[in-house]
């Protein structure tokens, strides 16, 4: 089992070569724990006691308590919905509209995805946007009071 203790800074990742990590492929949830147990891609025991309110990003390298790079995360697949428009002030409004309910919720240029939400898919759709039901990795903010990352 490996014993993962912290998260590499973006300069010490460059000197990692990715081909020996293992990868831990996580859920959007999952990647908000920092203690817990899971297994690799490649079938290896992880055991993450990372600094509490450590939020993992596609990307992260975690490395053992002596700094050796173990482990990169994915993020993982998993069911989403996807809102787009062909409209800025919608698409702007229902991002709005969607952040007053303190929701976990991804937001780039082009769409807005959020956890499957009956509820919040119709109020959506009611402001006449476009929701698809997708599996795709889902990376939403982190919040304003934790440090950003680059997307």
């Amino acid at each position: 089992m490996h014993i993962l203790t912290q998260r590499l800074s973006p300069q010490a990742k460059q000197t990692v070569e990715p081909t020996s990590l293992l990868t831990l492929a996580l859920i959007a949830e999952d990647r908000t724990r920092s203690r817990h147990r899971f297994m690799s891609e490649e079938g290896e025991e992880v055991n993450l006691q990372l600094q509490r309110g450590t939020v993992l990003r596609e990307g992260d390298i975690l490395a053992d308590a002596n700094g050796q790079a173990i482990a990169k995360v994915l993020a993982k697949p998993e069911p989403v919905l996807t809102v787009t428009s062909h409209h800025a002030i919608d698409f702007l409004r229902a991002a709005y509209h969607l952040g007053n309910r303190h929701i976990a919720l991804e937001i780039t240029e082009s769409y807005l995805r959020l956890s499957p939400d009956s509820v919040l898919e119709d109020m959506v759709l009611k402001m006449g946007l476009n929701v698809t039901q997708e599996m795709q990795p889902f990376q939403p903010e982190s919040g304003a009071y934790h440090h950003h990352h680059d997307h």
